[in-house]
């Protein structure tokens, strides 16, 4: 039953949904009740039977003991600097055992305090016979260095001369290196790196992963592998593999050749199964005594994590993706044929473990490189709002993954359908649990190798659309979780990382998040077609009254391009694929009334002379006068691309994530001429440009 349909829930049912934190108000203008349907459903994937009105009876009063008997709550997040009170009797005695050894003794008294002057770090609480994680979080997360500019790349889509048919981490390395060098740029933000679910044929979408854990081997350098240049001196039993290698540098020059051809397609199958037979060969180059302690050091800090991920991929090789489907003693990674499995599968899954060793090296390296051509920021990686349902952390994970339920987003303005990502959210009360735990190494690995990190969806450290399984989109619910203890831990990693976190807050935002975000020092994002004063008649925002605390650009990867915009081919495209909602002759008007606001507003800033059509160039320099921490400028603009990189709203309609960048004939364009395009000098900014 559609949500708008459904009648009010039964009054117990809202007060076990709201104990839960499952909101139980439809987020629409008229705040409609939530379905029965939806609630049971949404409360069974947190392990809460309420299919009856005695289940829900029963429930509520268990969740209400287990609350009045719980001392402790399983994990405790506070900040330092603040004496937290605790809720415990005061004849308790608190004692915290320290992260790094030693402990502190609280006394007894009438209310329990916790320090203010707690060190960082994740502690052990005890009270009595209970005990808690206790994370001492930082009060704000790491600042940037300073104002900076830089650009916004599809690692995917920018092809050297040297990529085996996609762009990689030499030629992320290149390409930072040119940036911070030659144009002084402080950073450069790039797709998510995850790994993608291994089959055939690949889903291209960065955005739902097998595993955001660890990155994905296709993006290696293959020369850049160490073993490479050992492989090349050849022994008498060598030959062979020497004239391997050489046969697949051949496929791959025929198959970059025919992605730079016009219209040309990335084809990421294609491209892996050339690096896969490259690496395989590479894999059994003896290692010298160095680089094998190297490995082995990998292997012993990446531990439990790395040794299931690479199991994992072992195991679908041979059993398919899809582990739900799996012999019944491997569906869980602590099942009881998993040992047996490890042994049988040890040859395959060492393979994966060095396959993503070399890709850590890599990613390092690209970040080593970026902070000597004088970068402050250097990588900026993007961190996916979740995993594909079939892959390696579902599979890991899955005790702390909401079964049978996927992210969303509600129905809006702009989509009165809502949408269904096909993505598992967290189980709130399982990451509590486990002391957030594996949320802290999610975190931990993205800021490994970054200057920052960019959130996506970050609102989901809120709150969540949570869709059950064979309901509509409309159907779902927003399910809380405790953001204090999320931005805590998102607090307390960034400060040992030093990294610098940037949320993704377009699109539908509950009051006070911006607010909260904004306090904590997590950057949000402005899109300047967005930027409007709602409160003056929706006038364009002027370049001074812009937040400081952003990254500032003119697109993303799920918007038109810049030069699409400028000529109006965006309303075109959506035209021949059915995507418009109104009539053909409405959008263009509306698309030609903005661009009319746009040539009033930069010749009123000196940017356009009067009459002058809108330039790519004066959007920029608009832009480059915000207060904006952080300026991004979309690669492809550097070429006048009209192309989006991903079209929302289609799936084989339009070729998304599998476009190089190319030029504005739709010829695509190399790193190589990338770098010697007009373009790049007229986008970024100047003296005159700049914000004092």
């Amino acid at each position: 039953m559609p949500a708008e349909d459904a009648p009010p829930p039964p009054p117990e049912l809202v007060a076990l949904a709201r104990a839960y934190g499952v909101d139980v108000r439809y987020p629409g203008v008229d705040g409609r009740c939530v379905g029965a349907r939806t609630l049971v459903a949404v409360l069974g994937a947190l392990g809460v039977a309420a299919g009856s009105a005695e289940e829900v009876r029963e429930a509520l009063e268990r969740h209400r003991a287990e609350q009045r008997g719980r001392l402790l709550p399983p994990c405790v997040v506070v900040r330092q600097g603040r004496r937290t009170a605790l809720d415990v009797p005061a004849e308790v005695r608190l004692r915290i055992e320290l992260e790094g050894g030693g402990v502190w003794e609280l006394p007894r008294g009438h209310a329990h305090w916790l320090p203010g002057d707690l060190p960082l770090g994740r502690h052990r609480l005890r009270a009595d016979s209970a005990e808690a994680v206790l994370i001492v979080a930082p009060e704000k997360l790491p600042q940037l260095p300073g104002r900076s500019w830089g650009f916004l790349a599809q690692l995917y889509s920018v092809l050297s001369e040297r990529s085996w048919g996609m762009g990689d981490l030499g030629d992320l390395t290149e390409l930072v290196q040119w940036a911070g060098a030659e144009l002084g740029a402080g950073f450069v933000q790039i797709n998510p790196l995850h790994q993608a679910l291994p089959a055939a044929p690949t889903d291209p979408s960065p955005y739902r992963p097998s595993s955001r854990r660890f990155a994905d081997p296709v993006h290696l350098r293959i020369e850049a592998v160490p073993e490479f240049a050992y492989a090349t001196y050849a022994s008498r039993e060598q030959v062979e593999q020497v004239e391997e290698l050489e046969e697949l540098e051949g496929r791959a020059r025929r198959l970059r050749g025919e992605v730079l051809a016009h219209d040309g397609l990335i084809d990421r199958d294609a491209v892996w199964e050339l690096k896969r037979e490259a690496l395989e060969i590479l894999h059994d180059v003896p290692r010298g005594p160095g680089r094998q302690a190297a490995y082995e050091a990998y292997q012993r800090r990446e531990g439990e994590w790395l040794r299931r991920h690479a199991l994992w991929n072992a195991l679908a090789e041979v059993h398919g993706t899809n582990w739900r489907h799996w012999p019944k003693g491997l569906r869980h990674p602590e099942g009881p044929h998993i040992e047996q499995a490890e042994k049988e599968f040890e040859e395959e899954a060492e393979f994966h473990r060095w396959l993503a060793w070399q890709v850590d090296q890599q990613l390092a390296e690209a970040q080593r490189a970026a902070a000597d051509a004088g970068m402050p920021v250097g990588l900026i990686h993007d961190l996916a709002v979740g995993v594909h349902p079939d892959g390696a952390d579902a599979w890991a994970l899955q005790d702390v993954l909401a079964a049978g339920i996927s992210t969303g987003a509600p129905p809006d303005a702009f989509n009165a359908h809502g949408q269904d990502w096909g993505l598992p959210p967290w189980r709130p009360d399982a990451l509590a649990a486990s002391g957030y735990a594996p949320y802290a190494e999610l975190l931990r690995a993205a800021m490994k190798h970054a200057g920052a990190i960019r959130i996506d969806h970050v609102m989901g450290l809120f709150r969540l659309w949570w869709v059950p399984e064979g309901h509509a989109p409309t159907e779902g619910a927003y399910v809380r979780y405790d953001a204090e203890a999320m931005l805590g831990v998102l607090a307390l990693e960034a400060h040992r990382a030093g990294t610098a976190v940037i949320g993704e807050d377009l699109g539908t935002v509950e009051p006070g998040v911006r607010e909260e975000l904004e306090s904590r020092g997590i950057l949000g994002t402005s899109v300047l077609w967005f930027e409007r004063d709602w409160q003056q008649d929706g006038r364009i925002l002027p370049p001074n009254r812009w937040r400081t605390e952003c990254l500032a650009t003119l697109t993303t990867h799920d918007l038109p391009s810049t030069a699409a915009r400028l000529s109006g081919e965006h309303v075109e495209l959506r035209h021949r694929l059915g995507l418009l909602a109104r009539p053909l002759a409405e959008e263009q008007a509306e698309a030609g009334a903005e661009l009319a606001d746009w040539e009033e507003e930069l010749a009123r800033l000196g940017l356009l002379k009067p009459g002058e059509p809108v330039t790519m160039q004066a959007l920029y320099a608009f832009l480059h006068r915000t207060p904006a921490e952080l300026v991004g400028v979309w690669l492809p603009d550097l070429v006048g691309d009209p192309r989006p990189q991903n079209l929302p709203g289609t799936w084989d309609q339009y070729p998304n994530w599998r476009l190089p960048i190319a030029d504005a004939t739709g010829t695509p364009v190399t790193l190589e001429r990338l770098v010697t395009s007009a373009g790049a000098m007229s986008v970024i900014p100047t003296p005159t440009r700049a914000v004092p």
